[in-house]
Protein backbone atom coordinates (compact mmCIF):
# COMPACT_ATOMS: atom_id res chain seq x y z
CA UNK A 1 0.00 0.00 0.00
CA UNK A 2 1.41 3.39 -1.00
CA UNK A 3 2.03 6.04 1.69
CA UNK A 4 1.57 8.86 -0.82
CA UNK A 5 -1.46 11.00 -0.12
CA UNK A 6 -3.90 11.34 -2.93
CA UNK A 7 -4.69 14.93 -3.90
CA UNK A 8 -8.25 15.71 -4.79
CA UNK A 9 -8.38 16.62 -8.54
CA UNK A 10 -10.36 19.78 -7.78
CA UNK A 11 -7.75 20.92 -5.29
CA UNK A 12 -4.96 20.16 -7.74
CA UNK A 13 -6.45 22.66 -10.21
CA UNK A 14 -6.58 25.37 -7.54
CA UNK A 15 -2.93 24.75 -6.62
CA UNK A 16 -1.78 24.91 -10.26
CA UNK A 17 -3.72 28.13 -10.84
CA UNK A 18 -2.29 29.69 -7.66
CA UNK A 19 1.28 28.83 -8.65
CA UNK A 20 0.79 30.19 -12.15
CA UNK A 21 -0.67 33.44 -10.80
CA UNK A 22 2.21 33.78 -8.37
CA UNK A 23 4.68 33.32 -11.20
CA UNK A 24 3.00 36.03 -13.25
CA UNK A 25 3.05 38.43 -10.30
CA UNK A 26 6.71 37.60 -9.69
CA UNK A 27 7.60 38.28 -13.30
CA UNK A 28 5.64 41.53 -13.29
CA UNK A 29 7.40 42.65 -10.12
CA UNK A 30 10.79 41.77 -11.57
CA UNK A 31 9.94 43.73 -14.72
CA UNK A 32 8.99 46.75 -12.64
CA UNK A 33 12.25 46.55 -10.73
CA UNK A 34 14.30 46.31 -13.92
CA UNK A 35 12.51 49.33 -15.41
CA UNK A 36 13.39 51.44 -12.37
CA UNK A 37 17.09 50.94 -13.15
CA UNK A 38 16.72 52.20 -16.72
CA UNK A 39 17.32 55.95 -17.38
CA UNK A 40 14.18 58.02 -17.60
CA UNK A 41 13.20 59.84 -20.78
CA UNK A 42 14.06 63.10 -19.01
CA UNK A 43 17.57 61.84 -18.24
CA UNK A 44 18.03 60.70 -21.83
CA UNK A 45 16.93 64.09 -23.14
CA UNK A 46 19.31 65.90 -20.77
CA UNK A 47 22.26 64.30 -22.49
CA UNK A 48 25.73 63.76 -21.15
CA UNK A 49 28.58 66.19 -21.83
CA UNK A 50 30.47 65.61 -25.08
CA UNK A 51 34.27 65.70 -25.18
CA UNK A 52 35.91 66.93 -28.38
CA UNK A 53 39.58 66.71 -29.25
CA UNK A 54 40.37 70.00 -31.01
CA UNK A 55 44.08 69.30 -31.47
CA UNK A 56 45.05 69.82 -35.06
CA UNK A 57 42.02 71.87 -36.06
CA UNK A 58 43.04 74.03 -39.00
CA UNK A 59 42.35 77.77 -39.05
CA UNK A 60 38.97 78.26 -40.70
CA UNK A 61 37.92 74.66 -40.03
CA UNK A 62 34.42 73.81 -38.80
CA UNK A 63 33.47 70.61 -36.99
CA UNK A 64 30.00 69.49 -35.98
CA UNK A 65 29.15 67.24 -33.01
CA UNK A 66 25.81 66.23 -31.54
CA UNK A 67 24.73 67.27 -28.05
CA UNK A 68 21.19 66.75 -26.73
CA UNK A 69 20.13 65.92 -30.26
CA UNK A 70 21.35 69.27 -31.58
CA UNK A 71 24.21 70.02 -33.99
CA UNK A 72 26.93 71.98 -32.22
CA UNK A 73 29.45 73.81 -34.36
CA UNK A 74 33.08 74.27 -33.38
CA UNK A 75 34.85 76.79 -35.58
CA UNK A 76 38.48 77.80 -35.33
CA UNK A 77 38.44 81.41 -36.43
CA UNK A 78 41.35 83.07 -38.16
CA UNK A 79 42.65 86.45 -36.90
CA UNK A 80 40.82 88.03 -39.85
CA UNK A 81 37.56 86.34 -38.85
CA UNK A 82 37.94 87.62 -35.29
CA UNK A 83 38.72 91.14 -36.54
CA UNK A 84 35.57 91.13 -38.70
CA UNK A 85 33.36 90.92 -35.61
CA UNK A 86 33.95 94.59 -34.79
CA UNK A 87 33.04 95.58 -38.34
CA UNK A 88 29.55 94.04 -38.17
CA UNK A 89 28.37 95.41 -34.80
CA UNK A 90 26.33 98.28 -36.26
CA UNK A 91 24.40 95.90 -38.50
CA UNK A 92 23.40 93.42 -35.79
CA UNK A 93 20.08 93.10 -33.98
CA UNK A 94 21.67 92.07 -30.67
CA UNK A 95 25.43 92.77 -30.81
CA UNK A 96 25.98 92.41 -27.04
CA UNK A 97 23.86 89.24 -26.67
CA UNK A 98 21.45 90.91 -24.25
CA UNK A 99 18.31 89.09 -25.41
CA UNK A 100 17.49 86.01 -23.34
CA UNK A 101 21.07 85.72 -22.06
CA UNK A 102 20.32 82.93 -19.60
CA UNK A 103 18.89 80.79 -22.40
CA UNK A 104 21.20 81.71 -25.27
CA UNK A 105 24.53 83.01 -24.00
CA UNK A 106 26.38 81.88 -20.85
CA UNK A 107 27.91 84.70 -18.83
CA UNK A 108 31.45 83.78 -19.89
CA UNK A 109 30.46 84.17 -23.56
CA UNK A 110 28.78 87.57 -23.30
CA UNK A 111 31.51 89.38 -25.15
CA UNK A 112 32.11 90.45 -28.73
CA UNK A 113 33.49 87.00 -29.56
CA UNK A 114 30.65 85.09 -27.83
CA UNK A 115 33.25 82.62 -26.65
CA UNK A 116 35.76 81.76 -23.96
CA UNK A 117 38.65 81.89 -26.42
CA UNK A 118 38.38 84.42 -29.27
CA UNK A 119 39.89 81.85 -31.62
CA UNK A 120 37.01 79.37 -31.19
CA UNK A 121 33.26 79.73 -31.69
CA UNK A 122 31.06 77.07 -30.10
CA UNK A 123 27.42 77.45 -31.13
CA UNK A 124 24.28 75.40 -31.71
CA UNK A 125 23.70 75.29 -35.46
CA UNK A 126 19.94 75.87 -35.36
CA UNK A 127 18.33 79.09 -36.59
CA UNK A 128 16.28 80.89 -33.94
CA UNK A 129 13.46 81.47 -36.45
CA UNK A 130 11.96 78.08 -37.31
CA UNK A 131 14.74 75.65 -36.50
CA UNK A 132 16.49 75.25 -39.86
CA UNK A 133 20.24 74.72 -39.90
CA UNK A 134 22.17 77.67 -41.38
CA UNK A 135 24.91 77.09 -43.94
CA UNK A 136 28.47 78.29 -43.50
CA UNK A 137 29.40 81.24 -45.69
CA UNK A 138 32.95 82.00 -44.59
CA UNK A 139 34.09 83.56 -47.88
CA UNK A 140 33.91 87.36 -47.88
CA UNK A 141 32.46 89.68 -50.52
CA UNK A 142 29.42 89.60 -52.77
CA UNK A 143 27.65 86.26 -53.14
CA UNK A 144 24.11 85.13 -54.00
CA UNK A 145 21.63 86.05 -51.22
CA UNK A 146 24.30 87.99 -49.32
CA UNK A 147 25.27 91.68 -49.22
CA UNK A 148 28.20 92.97 -51.26
CA UNK A 149 30.16 93.83 -48.10
CA UNK A 150 29.72 90.38 -46.55
CA UNK A 151 32.39 89.68 -43.90
CA UNK A 152 31.68 85.97 -43.51
CA UNK A 153 29.22 84.12 -41.34
CA UNK A 154 26.14 81.96 -41.78
CA UNK A 155 23.06 82.03 -44.02
CA UNK A 156 19.83 80.23 -43.17
CA UNK A 157 18.57 78.68 -46.42
CA UNK A 158 14.94 78.56 -45.26
CA UNK A 159 14.10 82.26 -44.88
CA UNK A 160 17.34 84.15 -45.43
CA UNK A 161 18.39 85.06 -41.89
CA UNK A 162 22.10 85.87 -41.66
CA UNK A 163 24.51 85.60 -38.75
CA UNK A 164 28.05 86.88 -38.31
CA UNK A 165 31.04 84.76 -37.32
CA UNK A 166 30.00 84.98 -33.65
CA UNK A 167 26.51 83.67 -34.43
CA UNK A 168 24.91 87.11 -33.94
CA UNK A 169 21.85 87.76 -36.10
CA UNK A 170 21.71 90.72 -38.47
CA UNK A 171 18.96 93.32 -38.28
CA UNK A 172 15.68 93.05 -40.18
CA UNK A 173 15.83 89.28 -40.53
CA UNK A 174 13.18 86.67 -39.62
CA UNK A 175 15.37 85.13 -36.89
CA UNK A 176 14.67 86.96 -33.62
CA UNK A 177 17.78 85.91 -31.70
CA UNK A 178 21.44 85.05 -31.94
CA UNK A 179 22.48 81.43 -32.22
CA UNK A 180 22.64 79.61 -28.89
CA UNK A 181 26.02 79.15 -27.22
CA UNK A 182 25.86 75.91 -25.23
CA UNK A 183 27.55 75.44 -21.85
CA UNK A 184 31.16 74.52 -22.51
CA UNK A 185 34.65 74.57 -21.08
CA UNK A 186 38.22 73.64 -21.94
CA UNK A 187 40.40 71.06 -20.24
CA UNK A 188 43.89 71.98 -21.32
CA UNK A 189 44.59 73.31 -24.79
CA UNK A 190 43.20 70.41 -26.79
CA UNK A 191 40.05 69.16 -25.08
CA UNK A 192 36.69 70.94 -25.37
CA UNK A 193 33.77 69.76 -23.24
CA UNK A 194 30.29 70.67 -24.46
CA UNK A 195 27.40 70.43 -22.02
CA UNK A 196 29.28 71.46 -18.87
CA UNK A 197 31.10 74.58 -17.76
CA UNK A 198 33.76 75.30 -15.17
CA UNK A 199 31.07 75.54 -12.46
CA UNK A 200 29.79 72.10 -13.37
CA UNK A 201 26.56 73.56 -14.71
CA UNK A 202 24.85 72.17 -17.80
Amino acid sequence: MSNEKQVDPGRRGVLVATCAAGGVVGLATAGALVSTFQPSEKAKAAGAPVEVDIAGMAVGEQRTVEWRGKPVWIIRRSPEMVASLKQTEGELADPKSERSPDMLTPEYARNEYRSIKPEYLVAVGICSHLGCSPSSRFATGAQPNLPDDWHGGFLCPCHGSTFDLAGRVFKNKPAPDNLEVPPHMYEGDNKLIIGKDAKGEA
